[in-house]
């Protein structure tokens, strides 16, 4: 997700503090991985150069307490951006796919290497639907999501584990 957009959408309810933005970011996309306030600032500068966002002024806030509210450049930004659909990530350059082939072009165990992914991939299934079991609309979602990633991926995992002999030969050229 681009961090840029979600601030430009947050502001949109209102002029705020870079903190104000952090912490509302957090709660509503952060799960598991928060911004640094460092980012926030960054993008915010990035943001008000482009003309997206400005600084309103605050009585005795002091230089360190910018408010930042969203340009008309800016609604017209996040509207568009939220029109156009996301590209589809067919994740064509796999780094486990990657593994799978250098372990056997290098003589190491693959089946090995993909019941280790395997063991992975379901540990972190059940911690998400811990997480999905206690949160909330949101987190449920977005828990599914990952989820369902991670089913295609063990689907994906099996059928290699079927097929490795035969990428075996390929990848070293005995086919």
């Amino acid at each position: 997700m681009s961090v840029g957009f979600a601030l430009l959408g947050l502001l949109e309810s209102g002029p705020r503090h870079g903190y104000d933005l952090k912490r509302s970011y957090d709660e509503r996309f952060g799960q598991g991985r928060a911004l640094h306030y460092g980012q926030v600032y960054a993008t915010l500068a990035r943001l008000l150069k482009n003309g997206l966002v400005e600084v309103e002024s605050e009585p005795g806030g002091g230089p360190d307490r910018k408010r930042y509210a969203i340009t008309s450049a800016g609604v017209t930004d996040v509207a568009s951006w939220l029109t156009q659909p996301e590209k589809p990530e067919p994740y064509l350059q796999s780094t486990l796919y990657t593994k799978v082939v250098l372990a056997l072009l290098t003589g190491r165990d693959a089946a090995d290497l993909l019941d280790t992914q395997r063991t992975e991939h379901l540990r972190l299934m059940r911690e998400l639907t811990r997480r999905k079991s206690v949160g909330d609309l949101a987190d449920q979602l977005i828990c599914d999501h990952a989820l369902f990633h991670l089913e295609a991926d063990l689907r994906w995992l099996e059928l290699t584990a079927a097929r490795l002999d035969q990428l075996g030969d390929q990848v070293r050229g005995d086919a």
